[in-house]
């Protein structure tokens, strides 16, 4: 059984954990060509990678806030950032000059990650959308 703090708290950690990837979704959608341009160099087929991105991001994004598939969306958000660490912020092959920014953005991404595997471990809280019997 939760507390009313604990619930505020979790409601409070899925919105903004959940914003993150709304926003960048978002984002990505309106910079579509220069969001395939930065993906391509790192990954074949960029513009699938690009729509399977937005898709991750505002879909995961969007169950995050609402409480809804909480726990199956912090896990593909989970992976989906833990991936993206390593394909985009490798700041261990980076120039020294980038090193210092891709090695924050790498631990950035593992701290999120962090924070999407407690949400799937406990689930989104009693405040969300999910059928109560849904929320463990």
């Amino acid at each position: 059984m939760s507390t009313p703090t604990q619930n505020i708290t979790v409601l409070a950690g899925r919105i903004l954990l959940g914003l993150l990837f709304v926003v960048s979704g978002f984002g990505k959608i309106a910079g579509f060509e220069g969001t395939v341009g930065y993906i391509a160099p790192h990954l074949p087929l960029p513009t699938l990678v690009a729509v399977l991105t937005i898709v991750i991001e505002l879909g995961g994004g969007l169950a995050l806030v609402a409480g809804v598939w909480t726990r199956q969306a912090a896990l593909v958000l989970a992976v989906f950032t833990l991936l993206t660490a390593l394909v985009f912020h490798a700041f261990w092959s980076a120039d020294a000059a980038a090193r210092m920014m891709q090695q924050i953005q790498f631990l950035k991404n593992l701290s999120i990650a962090g924070g999407m595997f407690v949400l799937a471990a406990f689930g989104p809280g009693r405040f969300s959308l999910a059928p109560r019997h849904a929320v463990a």
